[in-house]
């Protein structure tokens, strides 16, 4: 059997679209790929990210915001930037691990403070949604 590739995502505090990708890869390329993800700091897990991820049958509630510091000794095959902050302020990483930006927009952000908490949750459904149709063409995006 081939090794797995390696892969991590990295957004600015870890805590909702690197989280929701991670539970996303590890559910439908599992098997493929060796997945975690890290922010340029941690803001622990967001539970509207946990709420929409187990409406998709996804449970990501074992996860742990992560800092990008604990993987220096990990080999990591690709590192995916899933924020612009964390694309523009990204780390080095050695020659063989391949950066590649796929942006998604901040789910806390798609709706107002005070909106209702169901508009809230619509946020991160779509960006959610997003992140799994981005997630089904791996391995082979990385690989172009």
């Amino acid at each position: 059997m081939p090794e797995k590739m390696s892969l991590l995502y990295l957004c600015t505090g870890n805590s909702c679209r690197s989280q929701m990708a991670e539970g996303w890869t590890r559910a439908l390329k599992g098997d493929q790929i060796e997945v975690y993800s890290a922010g340029i700091e941690t803001h622990g897990l967001n539970p509207n990210a946990v709420k929409v991820m187990a409406e998709a049958g996804i449970d990501i509630t074992t996860q742990q915001s992560q800092h990008i510091d604990e993987f220096k000794d990990t080999k990591i095959d690709y590192v995916i930037t899933v924020c612009n902050a964390a694309h523009e302020t990204c780390p080095w990483f050695p020659v063989d691990c391949k950066v590649i930006h796929v942006g998604f927009e901040d789910p806390p952000k798609l709706s107002p403070a005070d909106a209702p908490e169901e508009a809230k949750l619509d946020g991160f459904r779509r960006v959610r949604d997003e992140i799994k149709a981005f997630v089904g063409t791996l391995p082979e995006f990385l690989t172009k």
